[in-house]
């Protein structure tokens, strides 16, 4: 009976640790906001990520049109008029709101 309660013990120990450590993991993706992607990144690259919609190669990637921007997308995460702002494609970076990738979704609305 004594091996029961340590074990629950040890248990609940561990998953208070666990479940307190849970929501620092988010902590880094924040502090490291404020870095921008870069165009040369090979997943950047990949998807066509340019800083300026109109630098876009419609050759490449016939889908482009200019009007399609970071900041119409639905994968921005940016306020209106901030000029950089964070994407669910680049976790932890920011793109520019004039820019493009070829993973741009009309934002809904």
């Amino acid at each position: 009976m004594n091996n029961r309660k340590v074990a629950r013990r040890t248990f609940l120990r561990t998953s208070l640790v666990a479940a307190t450590a849970l929501p620092l993991g988010a902590i880094p993706l924040t502090l490291k906001a404020g870095e921008h992607v870069d165009e040369a990144d090979p997943a950047a690259s990949a998807l066509g990520y340019r800083h300026d919609t109109a630098a876009v190669d419609g050759a490449k990637f016939p889908q482009h049109a200019p009007d399609q921007v970071c900041d119409n997308c639905q994968l921005f995460q940016g306020a209106d008029a901030e000029g950089w702002g964070g994407c669910a494609i680049f976790p932890g970076k920011q793109v520019n709101a004039k820019g493009w990738c070829s993973a741009w979704v009309k934002k809904a609305g």
